[in-house]
């Protein structure tokens, strides 16, 4: 694996350069990258055509397809969303602390480049930029390994940054790709701790799964949501939740913040669920109810255990009725992936309840799960969404890739 460890350090290189260079050369870099990203628009798009031909002849399935997908329109989202991150405030060098200890020390905490972020990913082309664009807003270097399936668009993207970012002086090691994407190089992308500080997996369960046993470097655990929408009985505005569900449901069903589950109380359950149901399944969506469910909806079909743990990324929901909201908590704390969970209820002690009982890094009152994401939330692109504790939670923005660091200032102290 030479040319791995010959990647690794030169990204290494790149970080030690980019965590001194100034804000003004890394916001050009980023504006260089989205000037590029126009005007290379059709190598981009001539590159994901062979993709998706090659997706479709390998029976993928139209979920897949439509996350591997590039057009006219998300090219250039992909390059105003570079812009986007231009205009936010330099995240490094901020004084989070300072304090003076009685022996004269001068203490400050500011806040640094992680150095070098390791990130694996899945048949999402976009994220080729989304993930160059905040790593250099943020000082830190990256190295990027895409899906098979992506290979190409990948390719065709990552060139295209590493030119522009040349051309505003920047080290071009500052984005690499790998061009190997057989698992062996992924595995050993895991292990390389000696020139990555941190790995980032974006995609499924069975991703994040076989990066978290496989690697050696520090991971971020990314992605998989199992998200619910759940419907109280002190919920005055039924119709307000037919669309808040239709839309956490339907508008795009591949992405990780899209709605698997629908909960309903017993006590609104024959008012709401029936005309719900009918209209989700004109818009495609497959039914799979409990017992009480089926009685109320006829013809559906009949959830097992499994379904409710799954994430489905298609127009399938899983739907069960509960008896109350403690129910409905114990549900969500059980099935879900601790990422976005939604209770649609008037009943501001209920919604209290729900927000501060179940377990997820975002947790909504009377909204779709739609809005996780680090554009709906101020942060410009996103590296992804955290569902774990520690260090970073929720949309992972420009804040999450940075570090800490101490800067103590003496004028000859010694313990």
């Amino acid at each position: 694996m030479k040319e791995m460890t010959r990647i690794g350090k030169n990204a290494r290189e790149a970080a030690i350069k980019l965590a001194v260079s100034g804000i003004e050369q890394r916001n050009e870099g980023l504006r260089q990258m989205a000037k590029a990203l126009r005007a290379g628009e059709e190598a981009i798009l001539l590159a994901n055509d062979a993709d998706i031909r090659d997706a479709k002849e390998a029976g993928k399935n139209a979920a897949f397809v439509e996350r591997l997908t590039l057009s006219p329109a998300r090219v250039e989202a992909m390059a105003a969303g570079l812009e986007e991150v231009v205009a936010l405030e330099d995240p490094l060098g901020r004084v989070s602390g300072g304090w003076k200890r009685p022996n004269g020390l001068e203490i400050r905490r500011v806040s640094v480049p992680l150095g070098v972020i390791g990130i694996i990913y899945e048949s999402r082309p976009n994220v080729t930029a989304d993930a160059a664009a905040l790593c250099l807003k943020s000082g830190n270097a990256c190295v990027l390994r895409g899906g098979s399936d992506a290979i190409r668009s990948n390719l065709a993207i990552a060139q295209l940054l590493r030119g522009a970012i040349d051309r505003a002086g920047l080290p071009i090691d500052s984005v690499s790709i790998l061009e190997d994407t057989s698992r062996e190089a992924a595995v050993y992308l895991m292990r390389m701790h000696e020139y990555l500080d941190v790995l980032i997996p974006r995609g499924g369960a069975s991703l994040i799964q076989n990066v978290m046993k496989n690697a050696k470097v520090p991971v971020i655990e990314t992605g998989t949501g199992n998200c619910h929408v759940y419907v109280d009985q002190g919920c005055r505005d039924l119709k307000m939740a037919e669309e808040i569900i239709v839309n956490a449901k339907v508008s795009r069903p591949s992405v990780c913040n899209a709605a698997e589950t629908l909960l309903v109380h017993s006590a609104v359950a024959k008012a709401f669920l029936p005309a719900c149901i009918k209209r989700l399944q004109g818009l495609g969506v497959e039914i799979r109810g409990c017992q009480k469910t089926e009685l109320l909806c006829p013809g559906i079909k009949r959830a097992t255990q499994n379904d409710y743990y799954s994430e489905f990324g298609d127009l399938i929901l899983a739907v069960r009725i509960v008896p109350d909201l403690d129910a409905a908590i114990a549900h969500v704390n059980q099935y879900g992936t601790k990422h976005s969970e939604a209770i649609l209820t008037h009943d501001l002690s209920a919604a209290a309840k729900f927000q501060n009982a179940v377990d997820a890094a975002v947790v909504y009152v009377n909204a779709s799960t739609r809005f996780t994401d680090g554009g709906e939330f101020g942060f410009g692109a996103e590296i992804g969404i955290s569902n774990q504790k520690l260090h970073a939670r929720g949309p992972m923005g420009l804040e999450q890739l940075t570090t800490i660091k101490y800067l103590v200032q003496g004028d000859g102290q010694i313990r």
